[in-house]
């Protein structure tokens, strides 16, 4: 199994809080965490998606900049081709999560299981611990942290060449019936800025204040 935090490189803010979650991963169970290279809007993200034939028809949301939010989502599915090619489970991180305890190594899980706390809007909490159905909300609470396995990542990848979305809206229950979460949640989303939301979609966010930032990259 493998561990990355997607981290914009070269820019100041996504590195420093990669750096947290690479820290606060090795504080927790010893997890040991890269970085892996975002896909960002100044990548040619026409050709990837011409390439990998994704259709981003229903990207457009009243939350999220478009560019910005197909490159979020190009970044996690650069991710499970990596899961699928490599034969390996892999933990993937964005930049603003932050490990709160030991993550298992071993999860006996059936695809894909989020690990992150909710971090906007309103949400459910599980009534059992472990692995559990996903029951936050119909749809992961935030792609900050999750795991994939080969066979789950590869359903991921199908399902993005049909319909992609927001990579949080993407993973519901409705496409995926067999979506999971692990609670107590392990790690949080401690977000001070975005790179993805407009200013409608950082109201939602438990993080926010008056100080959030939108950072253009």
């Amino acid at each position: 199994m493998k561990n990355f935090v997607i981290t914009i490189i070269d820019n100041e803010k996504s590195e420093k809080a990669a750096e947290r979650c690479i820290t606060s991963g090795y504080q927790h169970g010893g997890l040991v965490i890269g970085k892996w290279k975002a896909t960002t809007p100044n990548d040619d993200i026409q050709k990837i998606i011409k390439d990998e034939k994704i259709n981003t028809a229903y990207m457009d949301e009243v939350y999220s900049r478009t560019p910005n939010c197909i490159a979020a989502f190009l970044s996690h599915f650069s991710l499970w081709k990596l899961s699928v090619e490599s034969k390996e489970e892999i933990t993937i991180f964005e930049h603003d999560a932050v490990c709160t305890n030991n993550i298992p190594t071993v999860l006996n899980y059936n695809g894909v299981i989020s690990l992150g706390a909710p971090s906007y809007g309103k949400f459910n909490t599980p009534r059992s611990f472990g692995v559990v159905p996903l029951t936050s909300k119909p749809y992961f609470p935030g792609a900050h942290a999750y795991r994939v396995k080969p066979a789950g990542a590869q359903m991921l990848i199908d399902q993005a060449r049909m319909e992609a979305r927001p990579t949080d809206v993407f993973l519901n229950i409705n496409t995926f019936p067999f979506l999971q979460e692990f609670y107590p949640w392990p790690v949080d989303a401690r977000d001070s800025f975005t790179t993805i939301q407009n200013p409608v979609g950082c109201k939602a966010k438990h993080n926010y204040n008056e100080k959030y930032e939108i950072v253009d990259v």
